[in-house]
């Protein structure tokens, strides 16, 4: 597995990662064991990072990567989110002593005395502009409860606005052939302020597998269902906020571009990766084949200017006007 540099946190980590919203919840019913064989298939294939969040689950997942680290050598960076417990309206709420609250939450989850990497989970826009947010986490930081600190971030615009603030190591962004804003500005900035990006959402929620059509029918529970105008969250961690008979379009076409000896979804795992400023991409599977066959994407070739030309127009043909604008 290949690794690279999360911006300045001094870390190496592996260009393709576990992300583990699914084994937390909103993915319809995983088990417990089948969460944390998850985890150590990601481990046994070489994933070093571990992306998770205090509301996978209300705590699940965490506490299922405590469980398979108790039991292995490896000492993987894992990286925790919080904020999603308070009102998604109310930005004053990201103070220090809900920021701290959470943050021991997650350290008692994790069973750590300081947590490698907290992120603010999507905050609204409003706490970007919040200088005392920020100082909190610094605090936090400063008295060894947090090593590093960054965003995760639904906007191009507050992913720019993040790192204005000198202590924002990490920031979290949804990038991929169905959502290529990121390209644009932000990746370059980023690089130039040597912060690491965190690519999620790479599959597009599996439109990217290409194992999902109009009539694809999904449990109550899971996100695709229940969340496809935005009913529970921001609509863009659906389906990457494409509409899902555009996405499918797109993806069919896409196939045709796709090198004989890749599958689908590392084509767009590799399409991710051939941006340098991109520091691991973290697709979530509960399905070790599917672990493995993602991974193995690290080690393939960069895609060709034709294949990364054809992307462009797939995505201005089928999705741009959906989402480029939005996100």
């Amino acid at each position: 597995m290949k690794q690279r540099r999360l911006g300045s946190t001094g870390f190496d980590v592996s260009e393709v990662s576990l992300g583990t919203w699914e084994i937390g919840a909103d993915w319809g019913d995983v088990g417990e064991e089948e969460g944390k064989d998850a985890v150590r298939a990601a481990l046994d294939a070489g994933v070093n990072f571990l992306d998770t969040a205090d509301v996978y689950g209300d705590g699940r997942s965490e506490r299922l990567i405590r469980e398979v680290l108790d039991e292995r050598d490896e000492d993987p960076v894992v990286a925790t989110k919080a904020g999603r417990r308070l009102d998604p309206h109310e930005a004053a709420r990201y103070d220090h002593e809900n920021l701290e609250r959470f943050v021991d939450r997650s350290r008692e989850n994790l069973g750590v005395e300081s947590l490698d990497l907290l992120q603010l989970h999507c905050p609204p826009t409003e706490t970007y502009y919040q200088p005392e947010t920020f100082d909190a986490l610094a605090d936090l930081q400063h008295a060894g409860k947090i090593d590093h600190y960054g965003v995760s971030v639904e906007k191009v615009e507050e992913g720019m606005k993040a790192i204005e603030y000198p202590g924002v190591e990490t920031v979290q962004i949804i990038f991929n052939p169905l959502r290529q804003r990121p390209a644009e500005r932000f990746l370059d900035a980023a690089a130039r302020e040597n912060v690491g990006v965190i690519v999620r959402v790479p599959l597009a929620s599996g439109l990217l597998t290409g194992a999902i059509d109009e009539d694809t029918a999904f449990p109550e529970n899971d996100h695709r269902n229940f969340n496809r105008e935005g009913d529970a969250f921001d609509v863009g961690e659906t389906f990457a906020g494409v509409p899902l008979d555009a996405g499918v379009a797109a993806v069919d076409e896409l196939r045709e571009h796709v090198p004989e000896k890749l599958t689908l979804p590392q084509f767009a795992l590799r399409w991710i990766l051939d941006f340098d400023a991109v520091s691991t991409v973290i697709p979530g599977s509960t399905t070790p084949e599917h672990i493995r066959s993602n991974v193995a994407a690290s080690n393939a070739r960069p895609l060709t200017h034709e294949a990364h030309g054809a992307t462009r127009d797939v995505y201005e043909k089928y999705v741009e006007e959906h989402v480029h604008h939005r996100w």
